[in-house]
């Protein structure tokens, strides 16, 4: 579980020519630089950048962000702003809640997890089975070492950290095993980052356990105002410009489900056989990590293949 900024920007925005010589005109006579754009003198265009509004409460998992303290609205204004304008990402990410977040939300809620750690989920991965530079995977980004100790198999031919449903289920074990050591869902979210023994070694150190009394280092001290950062966007997307209609959103993908209980000795024979491609089935079934799946005694495996290809 590690958290990696990646404050990407790139977009273009085009003006017609028309457009841009009725901006100058208008400019030229009011002398007002109102709005997105600036017409300077020479003709040339000056885009111009804001910071976006910060709300006046919030929360996270039912706890309150002391936004009334100046270094906690500082480090608040600092996410929204670099997540903000990373359009091409978040219009991505909106794209992608539509498909996942139907599933996450159920999986949290029968875990007994508050729903805003779906946001967690956004913070990890963007919603994409992504591997880091020291290895985490998935959804959540489980360590390879951590993801058995919650219930997930993780070899050379199934790996379970690329199951976005078993890896909410094993993320949701561990936030509320931190919930039970910290009582603060707060504390449960940052220790995601840092883990638990690193923020039972700042409570000691520092004889604070509240996350806004502690000092960390730069990974977390940052990671929960991410969070709460894409709580804000996603959360209210079209009051910040992010539009995405229902035709634009991804959809879930609906599926039928092959229970295995037998070795399978060639996947893309087996899709075949079923109805599909094995490209449907890698692309359904990330866990399948090779080209095998060898079964285990006592254990059944559900293959996701398309309804309709």
């Amino acid at each position: 579980m590690r958290f990696h900024l990646k404050p990407i920007l790139y977009f273009s925005i085009g003006l017609s020519v028309g457009v841009g010589a009725f901006l100058m005109q208008s400019f030229r006579e009011t002398g007002k630089d109102e709005g997105t754009v600036q017409v300077k003198e020479d003709g040339k265009l000056q885009y111009k950048w804001y910071q976006p509004e910060i709300p006046k409460n919030l929360t996270f998992a039912g706890e309150r962000v002391p936004l009334e303290r100046w270094e906690v609205r500082e480090r608040l204004e600092r996410e929204m702003i670099i997540n903000y304008y990373m359009h091409g990402t978040t219009l991505y990410i909106l794209k992608l809640t539509t498909r996942f977040f139907p599933m996450i939300e159920q999986k949290l809620k029968a875990n007994g997890v508050p729903d805003d750690f779906k946001y967690l989920c956004v913070a990890e991965s963007a919603l994409q089975n992504q591997v880091s530079a020291v290895g985490a995977s998935g959804f959540w980004q489980f360590m390879k070492d951590t993801g058995p100790r919650y219930g997930l198999e993780v070899n050379a031919d199934v790996d379970e950290r690329y199951h976005p449903a078993k890896a909410t289920d094993a993320a949701s074990a561990y936030l509320k095993e931190a919930y039970g050591k910290f009582y603060s869902w707060t504390a449960a979210a940052a220790s995601y980052n840092c883990g638990m023994g690193g923020y039972t070694k700042q409570i000691e150190y520092q004889q604070k356990s509240n996350y806004y009394d502690l000092a960390f280092p730069e990974e977390t001290n940052r990671y929960v105002f991410r969070i709460l950062a894409l709580k804000i966007l996603l959360s209210d997307a079209k009051w910040y410009g992010y539009n995405i209609n229902g035709q634009e959103a991804f959809k879930p993908i609906k599926t039928r489900t092959l229970t295995v209980d037998t070795t399978v000795k060639d996947l893309a024979q087996f899709a075949l056989s079923n109805g599909s491609s094995y490209k449907m089935l890698k692309l359904l079934n990330p866990w399948l990590r090779s080209h095998v799946l060898p079964a285990k005694a006592g254990k059944t495996y559900e293959i996701e293949l398309p309804i309709e290809n």
